[in-house]
């Protein structure tokens, strides 16, 4: 299966009856969530409540769970429940070593999705060469991150502007899917558009969602507009006559480029 996450729909392990709800916004990718969204004294009954939810799949493009860390008490009973769960996949969070992503490979079948989570200071700092290992894609915690190097998430966001270009960047020299970070004020839509704009203009595919309000926000943002395609056209065309302009702007290959990525984004030729 191949990946397409414009939006990264999260749903706590906790209350399962939700995802029976999720296909009425219709996310690309609905994560079934073990992790976070789990306290530590109920990750065993929400294991169970999962796998029972499930059989009744979600519409969606791919239906993942989120499992607990490595070096986590739940980790190994959790990646062994999503080896035989009806979903297509995993999400594995904290990501910080090549041996977790072999690992969790050897243990699902084949073809089996997983997402990765750089959110530590070391996954990170170490997104590249974490990166070639092939994940199916990537998302950036941000506040995980924020919350391990101690600082502080501000509405501006500078705090993370580094770490968010260095998972982007890694991420498109290994050709993984990259998936931006999370707006945790989930009824504020108009800070999630302008978040999710600027991910997408640093290069990101996709955007996690915590609330149905932002999956739709998502599919928007990530989705080119007719607007785009139709400039994308016109700077193909001018590019076939040579040097040209489109809109008073010189066109050259850089521009090529972004015209071929807006329409690959949406599948049009």
């Amino acid at each position: 299966m191949t990946l397409a996450a414009r939006s990264l729909m999260f749903v706590p392990g906790g209350r399962p009856e939700l995802l029976a709800k999720v296909a009425r916004c219709r996310p690309d990718v609905v994560v079934a969530d073990l992790e976070d969204a789990v306290a530590p004294g109920d990750k065993e009954r929400a294991r169970g409540a999962i796998v029972e939810a499930l059989a009744e799949r979600p519409e969606a493009g791919a239906v993942l769970l989120r499992i607990n860390p490595p070096g986590t008490p739940w980790y190994a009973d959790d990646l062994a429940m999503a080896a035989r769960a009806p979903v297509d996949g995993i999400v594995l969070p904290k990501y910080e070593l090549r041996s977790q992503l072999a690992e969790v490979r050897t243990t699902l079948s084949a073809g089996a999705l997983v997402i990765v989570g750089l959110e530590s200071a070391r996954g990170v700092a170490d997104a590249r060469p974490l990166l070639e290992e092939g994940p199916d894609a990537v998302y950036l915690g941000a506040e995980d991150l924020i919350a391990d190097l101690g600082g502080r998430r501000t509405p501006a966001g500078t705090e993370v502007l580094y770490a968010r270009s260095q998972v982007c960047l890694a991420a498109h020299l290994a050709a993984v899917p990259s998936i931006d970070q999370a707006v945790v004020a989930v009824r504020d839509t108009r800070y999630f558009r302008q978040d999710a704009a600027q991910g997408r203009d640093l290069g990101y595919h996709g955007k996690i969602c915590l609330h149905p309000l932002q999956v739709e926000a998502a599919h928007e943002v990530f989705t080119p507009s007719k607007e785009e395609i139709g400039h994308a056209r016109a700077v193909l065309a001018a590019a076939e006559q040579g040097v040209g302009m489109v809109n008073g702007q010189m066109v050259d290959a850089a521009h090529v480029a972004m015209a071929r990525g807006v329409l690959a984004r949406t599948g049009v030729s």
